[in-house]
């Protein structure tokens, strides 16, 4: 959750990161309102615990400032301090700081992975807003708001946080055309607040509560087709599970795991819970038999209001956001490798589709369920192919097994 691409990898070698001056340190700056318009230089930020700025459409379009990408400051001093509910997009949370970044010493773990299999230094988000349009997004291609059960009744939405009572959510998951096929599939959700190790283990999953309860991390249960299947009590289930699918062989060809908001690094959320989090799921499937089978794709899924230089392509009216870290993870990932493809999200359910459906896109025009979205994003030209990111010919890549706390 919520860091941009600068944030974490500004200072990877090889990445389009900062530009630096000769002595190796960043010369990207953006002025202070604060300060008389004075610059602020980006720096490092080694505190596990950050504040971030406020990351909803209008945040973005404050940050972009039309392509300047010096709007950062001014927009996390704009937010709104001491908020109630941290996952407000429009808080700051206290500190300024979306100035800094971190080093390879901040986040170890992260640069093993990116070292040791592909970087992606040009993953934008798929909407230009913050987290709630993103997961919707992530799993049927579009953030709506809808009148009625009819998806024709649909329009682009990337403001309005899901309601206590549901509303409508009536246009097409990714979800519709793995059941035409009969494509295994499982969002795992972790909602707990606290560990869950009652057997002694190292590594385990947090303590979960109602997966079937949609949040901003979990979309899929309020979707009409998802619900009129009972799928949102079947499919949509407790992070326990992928533990317990892994240990069984019973995981499914399609998995979305979504972190509670304690392990997600939403600031003010801490770094060092998100890397421990993600370390156990990965040494979880590098330890298992699915590891020479399994593609990990690992992203963060907006910016946080955090600086990044780099001006995101525009492909419609809802995006692309900003870049965010992402990475693949896979015996069969090219190694020590930065992918330069320009990719958003939306090459994830393209990469399902072309893997598990045949290139079978989610088209109102083909697709067997007709609704409103503006555009197939997974036919944009200038999105990437992360097949590209794979090389069957080498020899298979051994696990990177980590400790989570490095």
């Amino acid at each position: 959750e919520n860091r941009s691409f600068d944030h974490y990898f500004g200072m990877f070698p090889g990445a389009e990161g900062f530009s630096l001056d000769a002595t190796g340190n960043p010369t990207n700056c953006n002025p202070d309102p604060n300060l008389d318009g004075g610059c602020v230089v980006s720096y490092h930020d080694p505190l596990d615990k950050n504040a971030g700025g406020p990351h909803g459409a209008a945040a973005f379009a404050t940050c972009l400032h039309g392509g300047a990408m010096d709007g950062f400051i001014k927009n996390a001093e704009g937010g709104k301090t001491g908020c109630a509910d941290p996952n407000d997009p429009e808080c700051t949370n206290g500190l300024i700081d979306v100035m800094g970044y971190k080093t390879q010493a901040d986040i170890k773990n992260y640069w093993a992975y990116a070292q040791t299999f592909t970087l992606q230094d040009h993953m934008f988000e798929s909407d230009a807003s913050w987290s709630w349009p993103m997961h919707q997004y992530m799993v049927s291609e579009w953030a709506a708001r809808c009148t009625s059960a009819d998806p024709m009744s649909c329009t682009s939405d990337l403001v309005t946080a899901p309601k206590p009572d549901g509303g409508f959510y009536s246009w097409t998951p990714l979800t519709y055309l793995l059941d035409q096929v009969h494509t295994s599939w499982k969002y795992y959700l972790s909602q707990g607040n606290a560990p869950d190790c009652d057997e002694g283990e190292q590594d385990c999953p947090p303590v979960t509560q109602l997966a079937n309860v949609p949040t901003i991390w979990n979309p899929l249960p309020l979707f009409e087709v998802v619900k009129s299947a009972n799928e949102q009590n079947t499919n949509v289930v407790a992070i326990d599970e992928f533990y317990k699918d892994v240990k069984a062989g019973t995981l499914p060809a399609v998995s979305w795991i979504s972190p509670s908001g304690e392990v997600s690094e939403h600031p003010p959320n801490l770094v060092s819970e998100g890397q421990a989090y993600v370390t156990a799921l990965i040494n979880t499937i590098m330890q298992s038999p699915y590891w020479q089978d399994t593609a990990i794709f690992l992203f963060w899924d907006d910016w946080g209001g955090f600086y990044d230089h780099v001006v995101p392509p525009k492909v419609d009216q809802n995006g692309y956001g900003f870049r965010t870290p992402a990475m693949v993870i896979s015996a069969w990932a090219k190694p020590h490798f930065i992918d330069k493809q320009v990719v958003s999200f939306d090459a994830y359910p393209k990469f399902i589709e072309d893997t598990f459906l045949k290139s079978q896109r989610l088209d109102p025009k083909n697709d067997g369920r007709p609704d409103s979205r503006p555009d197939v994003r997974e036919n944009a030209s200038q999105l990437g192919d992360l097949r590209n990111d794979f090389d069957f010919t080498q020899t298979p890549l051994p696990p990177l097994v980590l400790p989570p706390v490095p």
